[in-house]
């Protein structure tokens, strides 16, 4: 109480004198809701991903082509990252523990069928962005996965897919929490 009212008084004080001696406050603009909110960065670690790495980089750089909401960039040197990106001789699959963080395994077993390695990349990474399978499902659809088959090479989201990760993120920003999907997700 007595540190309450102490404060009070040294601020009004301060206050007085100020305008005793001629400055100004600045009061600090207000918020606008209309003000572009600022992309959420999710760091990957491709260390782990051998000879799929120039696909991992090109399937995030074409997440960060497609949505402002977030920005996908290779972790710092020292750094935690948010998703880690691994190879393995399995099936491409992910393992999402939050939205915008978990581990992606790119399989060799999708690889060695004829599957396109950066739509793999970018395919998993959609699943760590939120989105689920959408299967079965055409080339024009990144999340539709392994049921475009082996002939769709096509990494890029289409609208919905790019909407729903806008939302995902941007209702984030905006403080609504988003659904959780904790789910292992095999291709």
């Amino acid at each position: 109480m007595h540190v309450r009212l102490l404060t009070g008084s040294v601020a009004a004080a301060c206050l007085m004198s100020l305008s005793l001696t001629g400055g100004q406050i600045a009061a600090a603009a207000p918020h606008t809701s209309d003000a572009p909110l600022a992309a959420r960065v999710v760091t990957y670690d491709a260390s782990g991903s051998a000879e799929f790495k120039s696909a991992v980089d090109r399937g995030a750089a074409i997440w960060n082509e497609s949505v402002d909401a977030v920005e996908l960039r290779p972790v710092a040197t020292g750094q935690r990252a948010n998703i880690r990106v691994l190879a393995d001789n399995g099936w491409p699959r992910a393992l999402p523990t939050t939205l915008g963080n978990g581990t992606v395994y790119i399989g060799r077993q999708a690889v060695d069928q004829g599957y396109n390695t950066i739509r793999i990349s970018a395919h998993e990474l959609g699943h760590i962005l939120g989105l689920p399978d959408r299967k079965p499902g055409p080339c024009s659809s990144l999340m539709s996965g392994s049921s475009a088959g082996t002939s769709c090479t096509n990494p890029y989201p289409n609208a919905a897919e790019k909407a729903e990760v806008g939302g995902n993120f941007g209702g984030e920003l905006a403080g609504r929490a988003p659904a959780v999907r904790a789910a292992v997700i095999v291709d």
